[in-house]
């Protein structure tokens, strides 16, 4: 408690000596109104993401097919899982397979004498890095040690969830996952897992959909359909509209934000994989910058840009062009290597070994060759 005391006053003082205005999660839930995995809205002011496609349609269209909206499947359903040919791995003494029987995902363990098995219930991640596995077993969440990773094609452990000697097949193939953090995943990977405050797996959204992030809809809706389009706009949350750090922020709800960081104490791979954290602690972040947020690079309602030259306009939008004259709203110098492919050298990648992938460190920065 004292550690983490020490902690908040100087990220205290050193946001009050900068000006900065981001918060920690835990004090956005306790705000009032909306706010990502708050868990407080009633499950009937949900109305799903059709009923927002009938006035959006292309919106709807387009942020289907994003890694958020596919971010959570029932196991069964999971692309990845739909070969036949079973996946293997065995390590510290045990032998693991992941195989389909019918329209079931299984997963079996033994060390040669003994083995365990379990039928999988959620796939959690899109799959371009990798996939893990829950499923439910007396009334209790489990993980499963192993995952998927798509640089290996197969499976390998969970990230931090290897045992050097599991003292049996039960310990091998899962641990069991406490309810705070069950609700906390689920509440980042679907949408409405949580109402009023009870969790509710069966009765959610698998993946993030438009009321994750815009609020339940059913009072917008009514409204636009009755006529009161005033009030209808009030009732949702536009988090375009937010100012940066707020904007942010309202990102590291699940990304983790600078004071999530912060207070965690976290550092090294940990701190580099929360990419609010990152950017708000560029040295061009200053007080927060529009230019430079979350969305102003990323937008949600598309599937993410991999290639280096589609963020080139936005770091333009800061420093000058290609003839190396800035603008009025040009702030920042000009790069004095290259005009194109900024985020290769400013924004680096770092492998993270037991992810088996190579991520984006969002601090920009002028990277300095070690001598």
């Amino acid at each position: 408690m004292k550690a983490r005391l020490g902690i908040l006053v100087a990220a205290l003082m050193h946001a009050s000596a900068v000006g900065w205005a981001q918060m920690a999660t835990a004090d956005r839930m306790t705000a009032p109104g909306f706010w990502p995995t708050k868990g407080t809205p009633s499950r009937k002011d949900y109305v799903g993401a059709a009923a927002c496609a009938a006035c959006h349609p292309s919106i709807a269209a387009t942020q289907s097919d994003t890694r958020m909206a596919r971010t959570l499947r029932r196991a069964e359903d999971a692309e990845l899982l739909r070969d036949p040919q079973p996946l293997k791995f065995a390590a510290a003494g045990h032998a693991y397979e992941m195989f389909r029987k019918g329209p079931q995902i299984l997963l079996s363990v033994t060390d040669g004498a003994r083995s365990s098995s379990a039928r999988l219930e959620w796939a959690f991640g899109f799959g371009k890095i990798g996939q893990t596995y829950l499923f439910e077993k007396d009334g209790v969440f489990h993980e499963a040690r192993v995952s998927y990773y798509d640089a290996l094609k197969g499976l390998d452990f969970t990230p931090a969830r290897a045992l050097a000697a599991a003292r049996d097949p039960e310990e091998a193939i899962a641990r069991p996952v406490p309810p705070p953090e069950a609700r906390r995943c689920f509440g980042c990977h679907t949408t409405a897992s949580t109402t009023e405050g009870v969790f509710d797996v069966a009765a959610s959204t698998p993946g993030v959909r438009c009321e994750a992030c815009h609020g339940p809809g059913r009072a917008h809706v009514e409204g636009m359909q009755q006529g009161r389009v005033g009030q209808a706009r009030a009732s949702i949350l536009s988090p375009g509209k937010l100012g940066p750090a707020d904007s942010v922020d309202f990102c590291g709800a699940c990304h983790a934000t600078f004071w999530d960081v912060k207070l965690a104490a976290e550092k090294g791979i940990a701190a580099l994989r929360s990419q609010p954290h990152r950017l708000q602690s560029s040295r061009c972040w200053g007080e927060g910058d529009r230019r430079i947020t979350c969305v102003a690079c990323h937008d949600p309602h598309r599937p993410l840009a991999r290639d280096a030259p589609s963020y080139d306009g936005r770091c333009r939008s800061c420093h000058a062009g290609a003839d190396g004259k800035p603008s009025r709203e040009q702030t920042r110098r000009p790069c004095p290597v290259a005009r194109q492919d900024c985020v290769s050298c400013h924004m680096p990648k770092y492998e993270v070994p037991e992810m088996h992938f190579r991520f984006t460190d969002h601090l920009i920065r002028v990277v300095r060759p070690k001598p």
